[in-house]
């Protein structure tokens, strides 16, 4: 991909491949910028991802507190019914929540993007944070809860920072899941001007001009930075978050 994204065309459409540019260009990259609708859409994923993400971390940490440090009837049902729902396929869902989308009139709409990734974030980042709570020493609470600490001094002051590692995990998952999305953002967005980066990497190919190969390697390129930019911050902390959902709880 980065090696496309710097060669020119005639270097892409050779009958002999040709691994590493010879002539290396930035005009790709030029291409990809000025193409139509690419600053529209990076505010638009901007705007979905940020969404996605505080949403998901908020709903996330208040489900994974209450099902795992307080006991009320149903708790297990709740749990099992989240383990099911992570098991189904996105694609067999797509459907069933067109339909329930439309009938809200929440297509077209930010807000009915972002609820939709977050329904499939969810899951995720219930159990995961679940993991931090449950390992969190009770005798903690209690000295807190002597102090006169009420429940919500409890929740922010002290859980929230133990569970940190847990909610930069769930972050980062959902970032990448609405930051890489096509489909949803294709089928739910009635209007071109809302559409997101992915669907902005579709318009390098047309049925009169064919594929821009260049052009599209040097948007993935630039589509892909802020992802990889993100990993290589919190990398230790994603780690540590996804093992400590996988083996605790």
């Amino acid at each position: 991909m980065v090696n496309t994204a710097f060669k020119p065309r005639s270097e892409i459409l050779t009958a002999t491949p040709i691994f590493f540019p010879q002539h290396p260009s930035i005009d790709n990259f030029i291409v990809a910028i000025t193409q139509t609708g690419f600053l529209t859409d990076l505010r638009n994923s901007l705007i979905v991802v940020t969404g996605t993400v505080l949403l998901s971390i908020v709903l996330g940490f208040f489900a994974a507190a209450a099902l795992s440090r307080f006991r009320f009837r149903g708790r297990r049902a709740v749990l099992v019914a989240i383990l099911a729902v992570q098991m189904l396929p996105g694609t067999a869902l797509l459907i069933p929540t067109f339909l329930m989308f439309n009938s809200l009139n929440l297509l077209g709409t930010f807000a009915g993007l972002v609820l939709a990734y977050v329904a499939a974030v969810l899951p995720f980042s219930i159990w995961v944070m679940r993991g931090f709570f449950v390992a969190i020493p009770a005798e903690i609470e209690e000295a807190a809860r002597i102090d006169g600490a009420g429940t919500w001094a409890v929740l922010l002051r002290i859980w929230f920072p133990l569970v940190g590692p847990g909610v930069i995990a769930t972050s980062i998952f959902a970032f990448i899941a609405a930051w890489n999305d096509y489909l949803v953002a294709y089928t739910f967005m009635k209007d071109q001007a809302m559409y997101t980066l992915p669907v902005w990497l579709a318009s390098f190919t047309t049925p009169t001009t064919g594929t821009d190969f260049g052009g599209q390697m040097a948007g993935s390129v630039l589509f892909s930075l802020p992802v990889i930019v993100f990993f290589l911050l919190i990398q230790r902390n994603l780690v540590t978050g996804l093992s400590a959902g996988a083996v605790k709880g």
